[in-house]
């Protein structure tokens, strides 16, 4: 988060024109069709049909060479994930109950990104509530939901919307309609409020007392048009979290607060090497009768240990003796990974030229690991078992789970919990399954969690990448524009969260193929730059791996960013000029107006400063950053204990169109979050490998955004939109950022950096812990080290 110094300003008008029309149909137009579920109480749900919100005419300068559409201006990954959960939309339903609130069971994973309170004011909304009548909680695992079920892509706002509010309207308009009947009043004359109707005599009747007589005996199909933009009191308005308190209090319950019987803790001892297993253990009966210790058994992915506190089991683990099989990785190095890479890189294709301009970017290993550590509780029985824990993919989980019990996937219950942070983690399940091979071992219910050092040294990571540009530049344009990106696989294994895409996915070459596909979708060179390419080549190394935060645009943006301040030079063009005059749509251009005029761009800055500009376009939206960086010998080398110091970027001005906003305070704080995250993966955060294994084993040895690298100022714009509906939030905040410090470095210090993070082959400021015992010691000294 930003220093107390920090000062961030969302505003949703801008201070002079530069509202966008975005064409598309109109949802408050349109009638959609649904459903009144037969019940005892009023259910609704929406069945919906395809249908195209966004899009804008493509306008190139009068310089510019026009490029032809890319993928993701026709389809990217938002309409593919969208259009995946249509089938089974009508199962997503808006329940009214007796006790006068509403309930909404949410088929996806809120791991702190706030879709539960946006989904209680999009209900809110349609039904005239006050959001706090709104109960929305996270669903179980529901196969039938097939790919209805999947959190990811920065699309749960996106493909929910519209089903949620047309499931709202029939509740809305089924008690409308109990309650004219009931007051022998035209429903016209009625009027909704806070869970009451009341007709013109001042009579009020509460959805509670109608919701019995407005069910339905049979399921009815029926046709309902959405609340008015221009009449929304909730969605647009700031709200704070409506889990904000109990966070701050600790009284939010994470899967590792429930107390269920006889679930004790539980901790793994993990190989020193990645992905190595053990062969045998030495000490195992010794182990078990260690203070505390009840069960003691060798699994698949090293020794499990059951005790009465972390802390016993942690002793526990540290006293094995085990003896290990090699890793997938022994004997690799960040050299090592990178020579595959480089052998894999594919062709630059366009002929190279007087005019060409060339460019070649490492990105090297960066830690998935979330602020909640994996973890998962499991009670597995003979012919059954049920899981608790945080799941973005739980119907995989779940069809995963069965596979490995030797059950049907029926006889698996997944609880899907609240989760302490994500960034694309949780849509891997390692945790839950490792529990529940363990408490079948065990024949005993286990809660799992993973310590620090196995996040860091055995968990999932952005991976490592190249990624190579080729532009060839006339007098006054850009003629070709070609970007090769050659990266160690990410797995993308559950799919799109049920059994048979995750099962496709193992297939031979599966996991590449659902790669590319992203990577098309998702990858988007918004420039009128004449002929534009982008292509992916993925290695698979044996490294856990996962689609972190943003996938491939942060390294994808900060190479194209980089080479557009290049051209821009090149074209004795000032770089913000360069890109608002070839800016492939008005949209975009409005962005970077946006962020010009905020920032105010150009001005006079001290030597080894500099502002530095980027923009990406995703998730259905447009983002601009400028950020100004401090790269002087006296901040660069300004002594830090234990820390990262280098570059700081001292102010961030981040402007974001992200369609209809539903809750400003949320979008604010989803961009806050993805500014840090830029700030860590381009400056100071990633992994080194060494000898088959990362050295960082802990948060303390690896060097997120800290305190001392944070901006002092923030200030984010929310531009208006005339979309009809949101686009994505979740990850929109990093890929502009990382660009916009790269561009700012390249500037201040006159030299184009070429790797990332920029102090990846800095000299350690710490002395890497020993990978035996597994678990590093506890600090004891922590008034000496107070700061």
């Amino acid at each position: 988060m930003p220093s107390h110094r920090a000062t961030t300003r969302s505003r949703s008008r801008p201070e002079r024109p530069a509202k966008q029309t975005v064409l598309g149909s109109d949802l408050s137009r349109r009638r959609f069709l649904g459903y009144v579920v037969a019940g005892s109480t009023v259910i609704a749900a929406a069945e919906l049909g395809r249908e195209s919100l966004f899009g804008s005419t493509p306008k190139a300068s009068a310089l510019a060479v026009p490029s032809t559409p890319q993928t993701p201006e026709i389809y990217d990954l938002s309409d593919a994930i969208r259009d995946a959960a249509r089938p089974t939309a009508n199962l997503i339903r808006v329940k009214v109950n007796r006790d006068n609130t509403v309930s909404f069971a949410l088929p996806r994973s809120d791991n702190g990104q706030g879709i539960i309170t946006s989904t209680q004011m999009i209900i809110a909304e349609e039904m005239n509530l006050d959001p706090d009548q709104v109960v929305v909680t996270l669903a179980d695992a529901r196969p039938e939901l097939v790919f209805n079920q999947l959190t990811g892509g920065s699309t749960t706002t996106f493909s929910t919307f519209t089903p949620i509010r047309v499931a709202a309207a029939i509740a809305a308009g089924r008690l409308l309609d109990a309650a004219a009947a009931e007051m022998g009043q035209d429903k016209a004359v009625l009027t909704s409020r806070a869970g009451s109707i009341t007709d013109t005599a001042g009579k009020a009747l509460s959805f509670g007392e109608l919701t019995a007589k407005a069910a339905a005996p049979v399921t009815q199909a029926v046709q309902v048009a959405l609340k008015d933009r221009e009449k929304f009191t909730v969605i647009g308005k700031p709200r704070t979290k409506s889990d904000a308190r109990e966070m701050v209090t600790g009284k939010k319950k994470f899967t590792t607060d429930l107390q269920l019987p006889d679930a004790l803790p539980t901790v793994m001892c993990r190989a020193p090497d990645l992905n190595g297993y053990p062969r045998s253990v030495q000490n195992l009966d010794q182990v078990r009768t260690m203070p505390g210790i009840t069960d003691v058994v060798k699994v698949e992915g090293g020794v499990a240990v059951r005790g009465n506190t972390f802390g016993q089991c942690i002793d526990a683990v540290n006293a094995l003796k085990v003896t290990w099989a090699n890793g997938t990785e022994h004997g690799a190095d960040d050299a090592s990974v990178l020579k595959k890479l480089r052998a894999a890189e594919l062709p630059l294709v366009a002929p190279k030229g007087p005019g060409s301009l060339e460019g070649d970017f490492v990105f090297y290993f960066r830690s998935n690991a979330s602020l909640e550590t994996n973890c998962a509780i499991a009670d597995v029985k003979a012919n059954s078992a049920t899981i608790w824990g945080p799941s973005k993919s739980p119907i995989a989980a779940q069809a995963e789970i069965a596979k490995k019990l030797g059950i049907p996937q029926n006889s698996v219950t997944f609880h899907v919990m609240e989760g302490g942070g994500s960034f694309g983690r949780k849509l891997f399940f390692d945790a839950a399954e490792e529990a529940a091979l363990i408490s079948k071992a065990m024949g005993k219910p286990v809660k799992l969690m993973w310590t620090r050092s196995d996040d860091s040294r055995q968990g999932r990571t952005h991976p490592m990448a190249t990624c190579r540009i080729r532009a060839n530049v006339t007098a006054d344009a850009v003629t070709s524009f070609e970007i090769r990106h050659t990266s160690v696989a990410t797995e993308v294994n559950p799919g799109l969260s049920e059994a048979i895409s995750a099962a496709a996915n193992k297939a031979p070459l599966g996991n590449l193929t659902v790669s590319e596909s992203i990577f098309e979708t998702t990858q988007f060179t918004p420039y009128n730059f004449g002929a534009s390419t982008r292509f992916l080549n993925e290695v698979d190394m044996g490294f856990n791996t996962c689609s972190m935060r943003n996938i491939y645009s942060p390294d994808v943006a900060t190479a194209r960013e980089l080479m557009v301040d290049r051209i821009a030079a090149k074209l004795g063009k000032d770089p913000y000029v360069f890109r608002s005059e070839f800016a492939k749509q008005a949209r975009y251009k409005a962005v970077l107006d946006r962020v010009a005029q905020e920032a105010d761009w150009g001005k006079s800055m001290a030597d080894g400063t500099a502002q530095g500009i980027g923009m990406h376009v995703e998730y259905k939206g447009a983002a601009a950053c400028i950020v100004e960086l401090d790269c002087r010998p006296e901040t660069v080398n300004r002594k830090i204990r234990s820390a990262r110091t280098g570059p700081r970027v001292t102010k961030v001005t981040y402007v974001v169109d992200a369609g209809l906003v539903i809750n400003p305070r949320g979008l604010e704080a989803q961009m806050m979050g993805g500014i840090n995250d830029a700030l860590a993966m381009t400056l100071t955060s990633s992994l080194h490998l060494t000898d088959g294994h990362f050295i960082e084993a802990s948060w303390d040895n690896y060097f997120y955004t800290r305190q001392w690298n944070t901006p002092p100022e923030m200030n984010i714009v929310i531009m208006d939109s005339d979309a009809p509906e949101p686009g994505g939030a979740g990850e929109f905040g990093v890929a502009a950022t990382c660009a916009a410090i790269a561009c700012a470095y390249a500037k201040a210090t006159g030299k184009v950096p070429t790797y990332f993070p920029l102090v990846h082959k800095d000299p350690l400021p710490f002395e890497p812990y020993p990978t035996s015992p597994p678990v590093p010691p506890s600090p004891t000294n922590g008034l000496q080290t107070t700061f």
